[in-house]
């Protein structure tokens, strides 16, 4: 939800919004309704009431049992359902059927309609329906200050009749529906509006972290992934966001990787002629001592030297310096494949420390040989940019060199992964003699020893840094050297984003 209070409308406030403006505006609107329609519905509904009452009256009066028993107990019966009263009179105005104990007054009253319809004026009295046989009409009683339906006349055998119904005070009916809709509404409002706003946490929570995402991928963190397993269309959004994140990162890699050889190629051409001669230079200075120790020991083999063993040490010589003039040019090929720029530099992501972990493990071996204790400790993968098989082997070159300098006992090597201003340094310390600070420039240097005897003890050819330079220079990253009180630390720098 952190990124919620940088919106300034999300969606739950909008969600609540057109919730509350909808459900006020429907209580407003039948309250409208109310007002204007309900008076006349409520009109409507007693006339039907009223015209069904007649029917059944008339019917009752063809089938000649208007004065029957049955029939008296039906007219009760309606008159309570339907909250009416009723009354029919012969012509002698004696009452034949009555729904009321006052039976007198009705029949007073419909004597004064069929003698004197005009007996009651505006406003007491408001027609509604006039037809032949009967009179609809809206009346003020002001004997008891009571507003009555009346339907007045004769039925198809002549006989008088009178139908009417007390109008409840209808206007306060509204205000009373009126006041209890808007009660009602107001509680389904809060109700409502509680459960609108944890509903929507459910849609928002998403959306929200597809937010999240889009915010990192625009910082370029790829390895970013949206987890939810909505089956609807933020489900859709979030797969293709990580089809996106995908692709994203497959083609910002082949730009680097296209952009680190147009660099390249621009120096490329200025440099090939002079490491053309640079590299036949140090070749032959390299290969003038093992050549002469070779010439030599054959020269000596050839004058027939009688021992032994001393012919065996001899062909020894003659094999090892072989085999070191081997290791040498291959490696020179390979430094000179890179100065040239013959190879390809292959930009990707991947995690540095796992790549140092393999590495630790795939040398054990080597370590154990020269009892040394080496300490890597980093927590967590730290992604960074680069050709992860030539960082592998500046690694190697790093860790041997330490490997062969290292002394205490037992010699301690230490490998730190760090952040610097947003690279990734990782640095090789290993316990020793420091290194003289008049060689420091020079360490980069194609055969370049500070330690002559000591390399040519272990049969090191002064390359393995000039090869850490050409790798380092290809992806155009720093490293470098730095002496310690108790020893030497190697360290080169990788990118931590595009």
């Amino acid at each position: 939800m952190k990124y919620e209070a940088k919106f300034n409308k999300s969606i739950r406030k909008q969600f609540l919004l057109i919730f509350f403006l909808v459900l006020a505006g429907t209580i407003l609107f039948c309250v409208l309704l109310n007002e204007t329609l309900l008076g006349k519905y409520y009109v409507f509904n007693k006339k039907t009431v009223l015209l069904s009452a007649y029917h059944s009256l008339n019917t009752a009066a063809d089938e000649g049992n208007i004065e029957s028993d049955e029939f008296k107990i039906e007219v009760q019966r309606i008159s309570g359902i339907y909250n009416i009263s009723m009354l029919i009179i012969n012509f002698d105005s004696e009452v034949i059927v009555s729904s009321e104990h006052e039976s007198d007054m009705l029949a007073f009253e419909l004597q004064k309609y069929i003698f004197n319809p005009f007996s009651k004026e505006p406003p007491d009295v408001q027609i509604i329906e006039d037809e032949t046989s009967y009179r609809i009409q809206n009346s003020f009683d002001e004997r008891t200050g009571i507003n009555y339906l009346e339907m007045w006349g004769f039925l198809d055998n002549g006989n008088p009749f009178l139908i009417r119904t007390a109008m409840e005070g209808i206007q306060d009916s509204v205000k009373i529906s009126n006041r209890f809709l808007i009660g009602i509404g107001l509680l389904a409002i809060l109700v409502g509006s509680v459960v609108v706003w944890i509903v929507t946490a459910t849609i928002t929570k998403p959306i929200l972290q597809l937010a999240g995402l889009s915010r990192r991928m625009a910082d370029l963190e790829f390895d970013v992934r949206y987890e939810g397993t909505e089956r609807n269309e933020i489900g859709i959004l979030g797969e293709d966001m990580n089809r996106l994140s995908d692709k994203l990162e497959s083609t910002i890699s082949d730009l680097k990787t296209a952009n680190n050889e147009l660099q390249k190629d621009i120096e490329k051409k200025e440099r090939i002629d002079e490491m053309r001669t640079e590299f036949l230079s140090n070749v032959s200075h390299e290969l003038k001592t093992p050549i002469a120790l070779i010439m030599g020991y054959a020269e000596g083999l050839k004058m027939g030297v009688n021992d032994e063993e001393d012919r065996e040490f001899y062909c020894d010589v003659i094999a090892d310096e072989a085999d070191k003039m081997n290791v040498m040019v291959k490696r020179l090929l390979s430094l000179n494949q890179l100065e040239f720029g013959n190879e390809l530099v292959r930009m990707e992501r991947f995690d540095i420390t796992e790549l140092i972990r393999n590495y630790l493990q795939s040398a054990s071996i080597l370590i154990g040989q020269e009892e040394a204790d080496v300490e890597f400790d980093c927590d967590g993968p730290v992604y960074v940019w680069g050709d992860e098989f030539k960082v592998e082997e500046v690694v190697m070159n790093y860790l041997t060199n330490a490997l062969h300098y290292v002394k205490g006992e037992p010699g301690k090597i230490r490998i730190d992964v760090t952040y610097i201003d947003k690279k990734a340094r990782v640095s090789v310390f290993n316990t020793g003699d420091p290194i003289p600070e008049e060689s420091m420039p020079h360490l980069w240097e194609k055969f370049y020893k500070v330690d002559k005897a000591r390399t040519r003890e272990y049969g090191g050819s002064g390359i393995g840094l000039s090869i850490v330079k050409a790798i380092m220079e290809s992806m155009h990253q720093g490293y470098g050297a730095i002496n310690h009180e108790d020893g030497v630390e190697f360290w080169f720098e990788l990118e931590t984003e595009t």
